[in-house]
């Protein structure tokens, strides 16, 4: 059940763009989500149909947060447009949760003129406070687009294409692997297309292109780590440490806690696994959009015991408590941990 409510709040960004193509556009507009590339190109369209030649100081006016000020917004909205049929009005980065005109931009909000589009475009990082009032009646007034992370099918046919374009053919198992280590959000996946196209030799992009310029989030690399773990590689699962640790911007105490959340998943998984519930179960439990990540989380937890995933879940809780209640050296006690992981300790 869990599955089909999250497919149900998957943006299907083709289908909105064709609905707004032949609907037309409405009066008011929310935009906010994570997926911050498809959010500027549903923008890009909207704002070509209202304004289509282009922005000017009649038809469009722009306004940045995360203050707002109501004269100016209503002085805006009522602006009849010059040599356009419609004016559209950009409202960026608003602290929707944190503004205390709420009523009165309510009010303006529910008189919007024909002729006038208004949009809010929300940061990536945006989250609506549901108890506001006026995040409610956003909810329930404007056409409310939240862009998600697209799914599987979707992003791997759009880095197919997006390699297409540098003349470059990438295979099923490259683009896969390309979502795992850098992450599944396109902005951050171009910028890592474009290193890989560049240095892939040949004409098809492979996983080892991939893993040899690709920017790896830390997440994944202790995937990795547990992955050389899994296969009694323990050195290999050191040296992988040692790299995520090199990076400064990578604490101790937060790379605990993407340790800890992989362990946890990993144990998940693990009793999946002894009860043959499948991929698609460990997929809703362990909050992962992939069936080739939960497939590849669960072949690494076969290679350990129940008792053993357990007690790595409890070291993970333990040395959260030392790094943030002693003076210990926070390094050495992840170091510790590791190691303990890797000995395949039972109990305590």
């Amino acid at each position: 059940m869990a599955k089909k409510k999250k497919e149900e709040k998957q943006l299907n960004y083709n289908e909105e763009i064709r609905r707004l193509k032949s609907e037309g556009p409405g009066r008011l507009y929310w935009l906010w989500g994570p997926e911050d590339y498809l959010r500027e190109l549903y923008l890009q369209t909207l704002k070509e149909i209202c304004v289509p030649d282009g922005e000017d100081s009649f038809s469009y006016k722009r306004m940045n947060g995360p203050e707002l000020d109501l004269r100016e917004l209503s002085a805006a909205i009522d602006a009849i447009p010059f040599l356009s049929e419609r004016s559209f009005v950009e409202l960026r980065g608003i602290d929707l949760n944190r503004f205390h005109e709420g009523d009165a931009l309510q009010k303006l909000l529910e008189d919007i003129p024909e002729y006038c589009t208004v949009a809010f475009v929300q940061s990536a990082s945006f989250e609506p406070d549901g108890r506001l009032k006026l995040i409610r009646f956003l909810k329930e007034t404007a056409i409310e687009l939240k862009f998600t992370e697209q799914t599987q099918d979707a992003l791997v046919k759009w880095i197919a294409k997006r390699f297409s374009a540098y003349g470059k053919r990438v295979d099923l198992a490259a683009a896969q692997h390309l979502i795992f280590v850098s992450g599944d959000l396109m902005n951050r996946l171009i910028p890592e297309i474009e290193k890989v196209a560049a240095y892939a030799k040949g004409e098809v992009v492979t996983v080892s292109d991939v893993d040899a310029v690709a920017h790896h989030l830390p997440e994944a690399i202790v995937f990795e780590m547990t992955d050389h773990m899994a296969r009694r590689e323990y050195n290999a699962a050191m040296e992988v440490l040692d790299e995520l640790l090199s990076d400064k911007n990578n604490e101790p105490i937060a790379m605990l806690a993407v340790i800890g959340g992989q362990m946890r998943r990993l144990y998940a998984a693990r009793l999946a696994a002894e009860k043959n519930l499948g991929v698609s179960y460990v997929m809703d439990v362990c909050k992962l959009r992939f069936d080739s990540i939960a497939a590849r989380l669960i072949a690494s937890s076969r290679s350990f015991s129940l008792p053993q995933l357990k007690r790595a879940v409890e070291l993970c809780a333990e040395t959260d408590y030392q790094m943030k209640s002693s003076s210990s050296d926070d390094l050495e006690l992840l170091k510790e941990l590791v190691l303990r992981i890797a000995a395949g300790e039972t109990h305590a």
